[in-house]
């Protein structure tokens, strides 16, 4: 292989790599651990049909990767505020959110505490695959 297409393939090579989204969660994995959360939260689609039935003192998780944060009445004023600034979710952001919520509103530009006092310090990642999963 001559200098030129070895150079050529590590080039693509490392731009798979930044192509490659920065967590892989596995939402099998998600399914089952989404369990801590169905005290608080369903999955409901919009068409009425109960993805996974829960409480609802937090919000339906239908369709929260790609939303704007805090858009839910049942939202703390920094989550809404930290919305309201633009910030929607993406796997990876919900994956932090869930690890510690009140921390997450601190360090995206928002006041006070969350709603949300339950820390999901292992497999956000996943139960973020999750949720993107149910709602395609």
């Amino acid at each position: 292989m001559t200098s030129t297409i070895k150079r050529a393939v590590v080039i693509a090579a490392l731009g798979l790599g930044f192509a490659a989204p920065a967590i892989a969660g596995d939402a099998a994995a998600g399914e089952k651990t989404f369990k801590k959360c169905k005290s608080c939260h369903e999955i409901k689609a919009p068409d009425g049909t109960q993805i996974y039935k829960g409480g609802k003192t937090g919000p339906n998780l239908y369709g929260i990767i790609g939303a704007q944060a805090g858009g839910h009445k049942q939202s703390s004023k920094g989550l809404t505020a930290v919305g309201e600034g633009g910030l929607v979710w993406t796997e990876e952001l919900l994956a932090e959110y869930v690890a510690d919520p009140s921390k997450f509103i601190k360090t995206h530009g928002g006041e006070g505490r969350s709603k949300m006092s339950f820390k999901l310090k292992k497999g956000g990642d996943d139960v973020a695959a999750y949720l993107a999963s149910v709602a395609q």
